[in-house]
């Protein structure tokens, strides 16, 4: 630790605990700061994974010092400005958790686009004031950051924030109110600006790529904290005076990721806030960082909100970002109960259908619920063998419990007709139906004619009513057999007899 001596580290006190990145991961041995929770601990658990007896501790000054260096030392290559005094700054800025790059940093890994993102409620000020300045110099940190990590090839950063519903309650502002949108925008206003500006002293040393944009959408007039909506007029006017930037995008809200927990962020992006408490590990409940700030306003200020809340919110930052907000999560639906079976004793009436096909006579039978629809279905032959019997009434009885409970005829229908089962040929008896494949074919397209509107299902060929077709194994004559010509020839031999 000799080589990190004279930095804001020196007079950091570690203690020592445990994270899992997961409940069903193995503990790990985590050395963060005295002040940060446990739940920091489980985050940097959940940035660099592993697992075994032979893991080593994570410590989150070594972590960190790993990704700091590299960004240091980038931007010392490329020259960029400031890039001296680069690495403590970013120090700073994470041991006051209000910024941090995305887990793909903290991995080392490459492939994705470089990411930034600043936990907004650590920006507050007392009493309901909201350090612009100090924003504005950490957006310009993150750009430089980015930009030495990446070694300047990057032509695509995502700097964004995170919990602006803790940052509004903070300030005491409902999230759904005309206030909170205005203090979202002038954020997004003060991001996009402090960022354009930073990659146009990328441009200015290490040469343009995008132009400058000239017709960015205006930040509000003014809001509710005061000096946020001139400090963000002031960021988007320096913006422009940029000869060019140095990136195609630079402010983007990606989905979260462990670094969000790792700042102290209970929300991702403009997502609003969960509710006020949140479950322990022993199945209790206690309030969230932003309920303690939000005081005796905490449960309306955090109340769960409705889709609309979001939309309103992101419609009004949208503007000033450089890509798409996400998607937000899908809520899963509430369990709706399964439905009870129809009453079917209380069927009244129904009808009967007599017909033979291909000389099997065949009884279609139907009961009605009052209102007309189809309850209950029976099929009967006159003669068959009891095995055939046996399955059709089987089938009947299944579809009549489907009918029960809630499954369309149309569906049995579409399963049933034109299928191969049993005596196939000329229906008589029915003047709608002259030919069938099946028994099921023709009393499912009878039960459609009936029950079903719509046009009627077309008849089978001659082709495709074939007695082989429809007919069982079981019912093929097995006679004529091949028998021998003669009798079997047998061995003549002298036989004595005593």
């Amino acid at each position: 630790m000799q080589r990190l001596a004279g930095t804001v580290w020196s007079d950091v006190t570690l203690r020592r605990t445990r994270g899992q990145a997961d409940p069903d991961a193995p503990p790990r041995a985590v050395a963060l700061p005295a002040a940060w929770e446990d739940g920091a601990a489980d985050a940097l658990a959940a940035l660099m994974p592993g697992a075994g007896p032979g893991t080593r501790p994570l410590s989150l000054v070594s972590l960190a010092e790993a990704w700091i260096r590299r960004a240091a030392a980038g931007a010392a290559a490329l020259g960029l400005p400031e890039a001296g005094s680069l690495a403590e700054a970013l120090r700073a800025l994470l041991l006051a958790r209000r910024g941090a790059p995305g887990a793909s940093v903290w991995r080392d890994s490459t492939g994705d686009e470089p990411r930034f993102v600043l936990n907004l409620p650590a920006f507050l000020e007392a009493p309901a004031g909201f350090d612009s300045a100090g924003y504005a110099r950490a957006v310009r940190l993150a750009v430089l950051a980015l930009e030495g990590l990446s070694a300047g090839r990057a032509r695509r950063l995502r700097v964004g924030f995170a919990d602006l519903a803790g940052l509004l309650a903070g300030l005491g502002l409902d999230y759904e109110s005309r206030e909170a949108r205005e203090v979202a925008q002038a954020i997004a206003a003060l991001t996009r600006g402090a960022a354009e500006a930073a990659s146009g002293e990328c441009a200015a040393m290490l040469g343009e790529r995008a132009p400058v944009t000239l017709f960015a959408p205006p930040p509000p007039a003014a809001c509710a904290v005061p000096g946020l909506a001139e400090a963000a007029r002031e960021a988007l006017d320096a913006a422009a005076a940029a000869p060019g930037l140095r990136h195609e995008s630079l402010f983007a809200l990606s989905p979260a990721d462990a670094v969000e927990a790792l700042l102290g962020a209970e929300s991702a992006g403009l997502a609003p806030a969960a509710g006020p408490s949140r479950l322990t590990a022993t199945g209790g409940e206690e309030p969230t960082a932003a309920a303690r700030r939000a005081g005796a306003r905490a449960g309306a200020l955090l109340a769960p909100r409705g889709p609309e809340a979001r939309a309103a919110m992101q419609a009004a930052v949208e503007p000033f970002l450089h890509a798409g907000a996400p998607a937000p999560v899908a809520a899963s639906e509430r369990p709706r109960p399964v439905p009870m079976p129809a009453p079917t004793r209380a069927a009244a009436r129904g009808q009967v259908w007599k017909v033979s096909i291909a000389g099997h006579r065949v009884t279609l039978r139907t009961a009605e619920h009052p209102d007309g629809t189809l309850s209950e279905v029976s099929l009967t032959l006159a003669k068959d063998s009891a095995a055939f019997r046996g399955v059709l009434d089987a089938l009947c009885q299944s579809v009549s419990l489907g009918l029960a409970r809630g499954v369309p005829l149309a569906e049995f229908v579409q399963a049933h007709a034109y299928t191969r089962f049993g005596p196939a040929g000329v229906v008589e008896g029915d003047s709608r139906i002259a030919r069938a494949t099946s028994i099921l074919d023709w009393g499912f397209r009878r039960l459609a004619l009936e029950y079903l509107e719509g046009p009627a299902l077309a008849d089978p060929t001659e082709e495709e009513c074939g007695a082989e077709l429809g007919v069982a194994a079981g019912e093929q004559p097995l006679l004529p057999l091949e028998a021998p010509a003669g009798p079997k020839a047998r061995r003549r031999s002298l036989r004595l007899v005593g």
